[in-house]
């Protein structure tokens, strides 16, 4: 097991079920005056957040990550859940006197979502950080604090550690400076096409721009799988098949964490973004980011019925 530095959000999800699209109940002449109420069908509470989603599915891929965040007053029953799952927790910064940060999604039958969110805790910074984490390894940046976000891309800089950078959500609240240094450097960017575009508007740089500052860049589709850039060329991988599709949620931070596992191992880009998509597959199927469960013999299994080969190195 090699080290693995997770900073990110840690976030208790309440996800309910519209069984309607919000499309039908959005007037445009009116969007200037929205009132709107949606009956859901069903509320559960799940464990969430950007850096707790992808540190689970670590977890199920036998690895042994390291949180790196601040949580609340309340985070006692999470913390129980992370440590049953193998994760480490000793690098969290627990606040007293704040709440863990709390998300409220709504999802329509198109899977388009609403959602509110209370930063609570990870609206402060973590800091520095135990330095003897700083081993050979792997270390994502996913949203959370802004302040965080860019320091540790300075700092994993500066000691020479392989970092992907995800900025995902918390773009709208960076500045394009910090952007910029963040992703120049990172092995990785990676972000939906949505996120991808809107790091293009924010710092001005073309898809070219990003590679001459980046080893890869990943742009994640949903079903219609990913598309990849490197310095030598361009390429996609399709997305595995679920057996069936229940909720998004936390598909992305599966991907994240299939992609980390598959270069621990030594696969090239395209394997790794593979096993990846095999990993999201099961995420959908369940409701929230933590519920669903895989071995390695189905993993293994999604893996070659969707790519008609065995998974390398495993």
């Amino acid at each position: 097991m090699k080290n693995i530095l997770i900073s990110g959000s840690l976030v208790y999800d309440r996800i309910m079920d519209f069984p309607g699209r919000f499309a039908d109940h959005i007037l445009p002449e009116k969007i200037h005056n929205i009132n709107l109420s949606f009956v859901i069908k069903d509320l559960k509470e799940n464990f969430g957040g950007t850096a707790g989603n992808i540190a689970y599915n670590l977890a199920l891929l036998k690895e042994r990550p390291s949180l790196i965040a601040c949580v609340g007053r309340d985070f006692a029953p999470y913390e129980a859940w992370l440590k049953k799952n193998g994760i480490e927790t000793g690098q969290l910064k627990r606040l007293k006197d704040k709440l863990t940060s709390a998300a409220f999604i709504i999802t329509d039958k198109s899977d388009n979502q609403i959602a509110g969110f209370n930063p609570g805790a990870m609206a402060v910074a973590r800091g520095s950080f135990d330095g003897g984490l700083l081993k050979e390894g792997l270390a994502i940046i996913a949203p959370g604090n802004n302040e965080d976000m860019e320091k540790y891309a300075a700092l994993y800089k500066k000691k020479k550690i392989s970092y992907i950078f995800d900025p995902g959500q918390a773009l709208s609240a960076l500045e394009p400076a910090a952007i910029r240094s963040s992703l120049e450097g990172a092995e990785i960017l990676i972000g939906n096409d949505y996120e991808v575009e809107l790091i293009k508007k924010k710092t001005g740089l073309a898809t070219a721009e990003i590679i001459d500052k980046v080893n890869i860049l990943i742009i994640t589709k949903g079903e219609k799988g990913s598309e990849i850039f490197t310095k030598t060329g361009r390429f996609e991988v399709r997305a595995a098949k679920p057996e069936r599709v229940v909720d998004p949620t936390g598909a992305g931070d599966a991907y994240r964490a299939g992609l980390i596992k598959g270069l621990l191992a030594g696969l090239e880009i395209k394997e790794a973004a593979r096993l990846a998509s095999a990993v999201a597959s099961f995420a959908v199927e369940c409701y929230g980011g933590q519920t669903h469960k895989f071995s390695w013999k189905s993993l293994k299994k999604r893996y070659g019925e969707s790519y008609g080969e065995s998974i390398k190195n495993f």
